[in-house]
């Protein structure tokens, strides 16, 4: 949202300081200020003319040392801490906006923008699928509303208030997505973007570095629904056996989807139709509704069933939600289906992310491909905790029941390789993607299917690029 920089003070608590010659605060710099925000960002290599720069400190990089490159590549101004403030006395006809603390700051921003849009907002979180299911309803609102949606998985204190200063007066509503690592954190982002509607998709055993247990997981994810008003609604998994009791408490209305137990949104008769998604049933109140998904996989079916319960409560009907779900289509290294260049070697690439039930639904998916050969190219899960060595072996045991062979891509996937060598595959571990790359490559033949999984840190996605460099010099072995 656009904002004048005297606004923007103003949310920020921000005294204002107009870098001239000898400086100029209080009223006067107010008058400054009247120069209208563009935008907003915390990455000066990004930043576009008329943007205001917040210089947020990371774990990695502290913003301070690239204001100067902010304004040098157009920032209108710099929320810079006071604490900072003698570093750039030398700057001159520069905009600084000073406060306590930038984070801080440009969070109390993204919620007065909130407040000032005053629009429904649909907020979804879960261990997995979250992304998929936002980009799922915000595809099915926009077919009656002006859509605003949250940009890839910009969902933790960074990335929300960065997205929430993105709500025009335009936008009808908007869909956000919430992540988490430590508990509180859910109920903390809800405060900022003040959802009326809150989606969980499920709950399983992601960053268990930092819980307990699987039930502490699940209290972290119940505080979105603690978060909203008393009209709000929640939409709840009936097959998650957590998730699926989060509405006991809650005071608002209750929605729920699902395959396997009763639910307001449900799928029967479910069809697995390899490459080209599945195709399901639809049953809401009565209405029974065929669906086309293109999406891969099963466990997308439940993603489409959330978006679907979610767009049926802001008045889309059964026979629209049921013909914008065959419009959906895979997000980047999420589950995408293409051949291998000149060749009929399948590739999924879903290199995103990933997690012990992630990885056994995109192994299934792989394994329902029709092929010669089916094989795996799976790099460790992170953020498993003490459990982390056992869930890779019995992941490597589950792949070695659905496919051929498994190349284990970094750190604990070494677990994952001996698990599926205990079950009877080929397996191999390679200590870096681009290693595994370059064994794949030598390795495939035509007609074989290829999964890419692995948690983002390990950039798997170098392994796949590594395949089609080489690949585009070899010919496939007959």
């Amino acid at each position: 949202m656009k904002l004048p920089l005297s606004r923007v003070a103003e949310f920020t608590s921000a005294s204002v300081r107009f870098a001239a010659e000898g400086g100029v605060e209080g009223p006067a710099a107010l008058a400054e200020a009247c120069s209208l925000a563009e935008g907003y960002s915390i990455d000066s290599r990004t930043i576009q003319p008329g943007q205001i720069f917040f210089a947020v400190k990371g774990e990695r990089f502290d913003g301070h040392d690239f204001v100067e490159t902010a304004f040098n590549n157009g920032a209108v101004a710099s929320v810079i801490a006071q604490e900072h403030l003698s570093r750039f006395a030398h700057l001159k006809n520069k905009k600084l906006l000073i406060v306590d603390n930038t984070l801080t700051a440009l969070q109390a921003l993204g919620a007065a923008v909130r407040r000032l849009w005053a629009k429904p907002l649909v907020a979804v979180t879960g261990s997995a699928g979250k992304t998929t299911t936002k980009e799922a309803i915000a595809h099915l609102l926009s077919k009656r509303m002006r859509v605003m949606k949250s940009e890839g998985n910009l969902n933790n204190h960074f990335g929300l208030p960065l997205q929430l200063l993105r709500l025009e007066p335009q936008h009808d509503i908007a869909v956000m997505e919430l992540g988490m690592s430590h508990l509180g954190e859910i109920a903390a982002l809800a405060r900022l973007a003040r959802p009326d509607t809150g989606v969980v998709t499920c709950v399983a055993p992601v960053h268990l570095e930092f819980f307990t247990s699987i039930a502490e997981i699940a209290r972290a994810k119940f505080e979105l629904v603690e978060s909203l008003p008393v009209r709000g609604t929640a939409i709840l998994n009936a097959d998650d056996e957590y998730v699926s009791q989060f509405g006991r408490e809650f005071h608002g209305k209750v929605v729920t989807f699902g395959i396997t137990h009763p639910a307001d949104v449900r799928a029967e008769n479910i069809r697995q139709l390899g490459d080209e998604g599945s195709s399901f049933t639809m049953v809401v109140d009565g209405i029974r509704e065929p669906v086309k998904l293109p999406l891969l996989g099963s466990h997308n079916v439940g993603n489409a069933l959330a978006a679907a319960a979610a767009a049926l409560q802001y008045g889309l009907s059964p026979s629209e939600v049921a013909q914008a779900i065959s419009e959906l289509q895979p997000g980047e290294k999420r589950g995408e289906l293409f051949k291998l260049a000149g060749s009929d070697i399948a590739i999924i690439n879903d290199c995103y992310n990933s997690n012990p039930i992630a990885l056994k639904a995109m192994v299934e998916t792989l394994a329902q491909l029709p092929a010669n050969r089916h094989i795996v190219v799976a790099g460790e899960m992170l953020e498993l905790g003490r459990t982390a060595e056992n869930m890779h072996r019995d992941c490597g045991s589950y792949i070695a029941g659905k496919a051929d062979i498994l190349f284990g891509v970094r750190g604990l996937a070494a677990d994952m390789v001996q698990g599926a060598r205990a079950g009877g595959i080929e397996a191999k571990f390679f200590a870096t993607p681009e290693a595994a790359g370059e064994a794949l490559a030598a390795e495939v033949r035509s007609g074989d299917a290829i999964l890419f999984k692995a948690s983002r840190g390990v950039r798997l996605e170098r392994a796949l690029d590594t395949l089609q460099t080489q690949f585009r010099s070899a010919a496939p072995k007959h």
